[in-house]
């Protein structure tokens, strides 16, 4: 069993003040973020993409086994694979699977099976969960808290992002397996999410929505 020496903790402390500053200022920073359909086929530069994963890397996981894979497509032509796919499970969706209080909800957002943003923007970030990892001796083993685990990783990624001045987009067509497919990836990947990445087109609208109260969100006891 392998093990893991122990080294001091890097870590930096800030007096009540500074504390309280930074989370305020980190707040105002982050609630600017919105989720963009509309997007500018800009280039932006790998390197950009590149930080931006080692951050979400960082992200704690059951057991450190890092249980994601991220593959970054640029490739129009890949793209315009994964937009027909991807359309075809958003047509079954909003024609059949959907449930009718399913697209009550979605209604005010104006959303559909369209999807152009997969061929417009620059890159696409298709979030992969794997579901085992193999050790250095090429035995499988199990990995645990996946879902979570991949959900923080993916948080940290699209703060990153936004953090550099990309806008994105949360995209999940199901069911996704199209991607394991195209891409390339073994089966013991559950393909998690499909983040769109790049600038916001210059005309791009969001709608007037709001983020619940602190009240209704949080519970101090």
């Amino acid at each position: 069993m392998k093990t893991y020496p122990f080294l001091p903790l890097k870590f930096t402390t800030y007096s009540e003040n500074q504390m309280l500053e930074r989370a305020k200022a980190f707040y105002e920073k982050v609630k600017q973020r919105r989720t963009v359909r509309e997007f500018s086929p800009e280039p932006i530069p790998q390197e950009v993409i590149e930080q931006a994963l080692l951050a979400a890397g960082t992200a704690p996981s059951g057991a450190n086994m890092q249980p994601w894979h991220f593959v970054v497509v640029s490739d129009p032509d890949k793209k315009a694979q994964i937009r027909q796919a991807a359309e075809a499970e958003e047509k079954e969706f909003y024609q059949r699977r959907a449930s009718q209080e399913w697209l009550d909800a979605l209604a005010p957002l104006g959303t559909d099976e369209h999807k152009p943003f997969l061929e417009t923007a620059p890159y696409l970030i298709v979030i992969f969960a794997k579901k085992f990892s193999y050790t250095e001796q090429g035995e499988k083993r199990k990995n645990y808290y996946v879902s979570e685990s991949v959900g923080i990783a993916t948080g940290l990624l699209i703060t990153a992002l936004h953090e550099a001045g990309v806008a994105t987009l949360t995209h999940t067509p199901s069911p996704m397996k199209f991607l394991n497919e195209l891409l390339g990836r073994p089966d013991t990947e559950r393909p998690y999410m499909i983040l769109v990445a790049g600038y916001p087109d210059k005309e791009a609208k969001v709608p007037d929505i709001s983020k619940f109260a602190l009240s209704e969100v949080a519970t101090f006891v």
